[in-house]
């Protein structure tokens, strides 16, 4: 028998996904689970969306051009324009998903043995793009204690060497729902600048900031914008996961014939997701502002019912819609499976998502798990009383 790659062993499972089978054994059984693992969102997606979704008229599902349609990049540099981001339209490629705008940013600014500087816990997917790049993750760990604020900018400077490249931040946080202030995006500037690393920047989640202080993107630093290579997606502020459309967003023009040569190799971005998310775009403000105060109450909902079980402690986010709360047990892994294999509560239960997936050793996140509030307040509310439920029940508690 042939041997598989070392670079499939090393590939991480995602935490996010890997208790699947698990959920879907207990659902089999006749068990409700709720989803708080995932970040996907409950709420519809833009009825002009939909409608152009209906409404599609042609006779052959062609490919786009690679770097996607233009006329869906016109539309994200004036939606860029709103947050004070100048770009143009050669700026702005079209990606299958912010996925593949993480995996073409590494392979088209780095090369194998090159290393990366990572605030965790991280999104878990960072460290799998990265493993597929032939890239090595430095970490530096933030603390829940701090509320997961940024490290002192000397802990990133220290793992400096040679071999480093670029920094890669998620701001608002997946998994943390931190938010970057000026102050840390100024000294992650001044590092990038004085080391001429990349900044790589996910944005994904900038329409959920809750601090009322205004929003700091990579690209508003002064003097890196040819270090800077924006990530982004509409899966998550038009509730569209489904369609596969991101974006990767740069001014260095080397850095962007490199990309568009993955783009060739790969085709082209899905068309069908291209006519929907560029109709997406043109949903009322209304939409966005409705979905922004629901984030809101959730989270106050969900955060204070965390802090109210015995033993539990979250932070507050200031952004996205996740948090890692502290919970007292031995093994998030296990708790976890747990939930899914041996624990339901009047026919139910509750999946999330153990926060060592999110972290490069496995010992950090050991007690803290990942949580999504992509679910409605009652759906949440059912979830908190399956959590405390379980915790009396589990067997490994440790308070």
């Amino acid at each position: 028998m042939p041997k598989v790659s070392e670079r499939g062993k090393l590939m991480p499972e995602s935490p996010i996904r890997k208790l699947a089978p698990l959920a879907e054994k207990a659902k089999a059984r006749g068990v409700k689970v709720y989803h708080l693992n995932i970040g996907q969102p409950d709420l519809e997606t833009p009825q002009v969306a939909l409608d152009a979704l209906r409404t599609i008229d042609r006779k052959v599902l062609e490919y786009s051009p690679s770097d996607g349609f233009k006329s869906l990049r016109m539309k994200m540099v004036n939606y860029y324009s709103k947050y004070n981001i100048d770009v143009s339209v050669e700026d702005v490629i079209i990606t299958t998903g912010g996925s593949e705008a993480v995996q073409f940013a590494f392979m088209s600014c780095l090369d194998p043995g090159d290393e990366i500087i990572v605030p965790e816990p991280a999104y878990a997917n960072y460290t799998a793009f990265a493993i597929a790049a032939g890239v090595i993750v430095r970490p530096v760990v933030s603390s829940i204690e701090e509320g997961f604020a940024m490290p002192p900018i000397s802990e990133f400077e220290k793992l400096i060497t040679e071999k480093t490249k670029g920094i890669l931040i998620c701001n608002p946080n997946n998994p943390t729902g931190y938010l970057y202030t000026r102050k840390e995006m100024n000294q992650i500037r001044d590092l990038v600048k004085k080391y001429d690393l990349f900044l790589f920047s996910d944005e994904v989640y900038r329409e959920f900031c809750y601090t009322g202080a205004p929003y700091i993107s990579a690209f508003h630093l002064d003097n890196i914008e040819n270090n800077v290579i924006l990530v982004d997606s509409v899966s998550k502020r038009y509730s569209e996961c489904g369609i596969r459309i991101g974006a990767l967003v740069c001014k260095n023009k080397l850095v962007r014939e490199n990309v568009m040569k993955f783009c060739q190799a790969r085709l082209s971005p899905p068309l069908i997701g291209q006519i929907i998310a560029e109709a997406s775009m043109d949903a009322p403000e209304e939409y966005l502002l409705n979905t922004y105060n629901e984030y809101v109450e959730r989270r106050k909902f969900l955060i204070d019912g965390l802090n109210r079980i015995p033993g539990v402690y979250s932070p507050i986010p200031m952004g996205a819609f996740y948090t890692v709360a502290r919970l007292p047990i031995d093994d998030s892994d296990k708790f976890c499976s747990w939930l899914l294999s041996d624990f339901e509560y009047e026919g139910q239960t509750v999946m999330m998502a153990p926060a060592t997936g999110f972290y490069s050793t496995r010992e950090n996140g050991r007690d803290e798990v990942r949580i999504a509030y992509a679910l409605d307040k009652e759906d949440l509310r059912k979830s908190l009383i399956l959590l405390q439920k379980a915790l009396e029940f589990y067997p490994g508690r440790t308070n």
